[in-house]
């Protein structure tokens, strides 16, 4: 699809799929500009220099997304632009992590692309919203329903597993460790995406009317594959036979338990206790398009996209090609 070229600013662009998004926006002519951190990265290890080398290509302005003043005097400096594209997301999924960035800081966010002029909002959000049990991801929905009734043309994408979340026992297997699933790994599917194919996606947003004003659920091309057989693919790729290793559900309830209890006094346990839920969560639930009328999750019903597929990550990882990133919500 042909693509106009637009003015953009762009949110959460030092992220993995934020760096993937702005390259894509960046081959379709865009004009981009990124508000970022001054020190950005996990545990602010990514200062100027090191995001400006990440983002080739696009500009960088520096300030706090989480303050309104610095978005509109640092980020938008007063200037205009057509569209507003946001990969921001709370690291940890913590409550207050969540509710200021998923929700408050994009609040603030679109205010001040009102002010500028910004007529499309595309944001990043995820495909566990649909079945809420979550801080963070009723931080999510709240900002969602914020967006839909704001008048702006949206479009609000709900991928499903990313491949880093799901490459964390790579290096463990390599060394000979069998691979861990919840009982007996088919208790879960999901249709993982790259963040190539998924900040591909994102960028076609801006041209796509059939993507316009829409809730769309994406995830990468293939079957649905559940954690069983990734591990079994992974195995494959050493040329080993697959061993695995159970893990009952019962032991991570058994943590929230003695953490949520913990928590009562000591507010550290209670962040804990809520980040063994979260991984408790993407234990149990899949990330596909849920059925409201039956309760079940629909892999054929789960929109596909992009050509790279899970196990082509993991040959790469173990080929040395890439470098391994893991996400903050990983179980694993």
């Amino acid at each position: 699809m042909h693509a106009t070229a637009r003015r953009v600013l762009v949110l959460g662009a030092t992220g993995t799929i934020g760096r993937a998004t702005v390259r894509a926006l960046l081959r379709r002519g865009h004009e981009v500009v990124c508000f970022v951190r001054p020190r950005a990265g996990v545990g602010g290890a990514l200062g100027p220099d090191d995001s400006a080398r990440l983002l080739t290509g696009a500009q960088l302005r520096f300030g706090d997304v989480r303050d309104p003043a610095s978005l509109a005097c640092d980020g938008f400096r007063g200037e205009s632009f057509d569209a507003l594209v946001s990969c921001l997301a709370s690291r940890t999924g913590a409550p207050a992590d969540a509710w200021a960035i998923d929700h408050q800081a994009h609040l603030h966010a679109l205010a001040a692309a009102r002010n500028a002029g910004v007529s499309q909002f595309v944001l990043l959000s995820a495909i566990c919203v649909q079945k809420p049990l979550l801080s963070f991801q009723h931080a999510k929905l709240a900002f969602e329903a914020a967006l839909i009734a704001s008048g702006l043309t949206y479009s609000i994408v709900r991928p499903t597993a990313f491949f880093k979340s799901l490459s964390g026992q790579v290096e463990r297997v390599r060394r000979g460790k069998p691979f861990l699933v919840f009982g007996d790994g088919t208790l879960t599917a999901c249709k993982p995406i790259s963040d190539d194919d998924l900040g591909d996606y994102l960028a076609g947003c801006l041209d796509d009317s059939g993507r316009h004003n829409r809730v769309l659920p994406i995830g990468g091309p293939g079957d649905a594959i559940t954690p069983r057989q990734q591990g079994e693919q992974l195995f494959a790729l050493l040329g080993r036979a697959p061993r695995f290793k159970q893990v009952p559900l019962a032991l991570l309830d058994a943590i929230i338990g003695v953490l949520g209890a913990g928590g009562r006094l000591v507010p550290a346990l209670a962040a804990k206790a809520e980040l063994a839920r979260i991984g408790r969560y993407y234990a149990t639930e899949s990330m596909l398009v849920l059925d409201p009328a039956t309760g079940r999750y629909d892999a054929a019903a789960t929109p596909s996209t992009g050509t790279e597929t899970l196990f082509d990550h993991y040959a790469a990882l173990l080929g040395g090609k890439i470098a391994p990133e893991r996400g903050d919500h990983a179980v694993f």
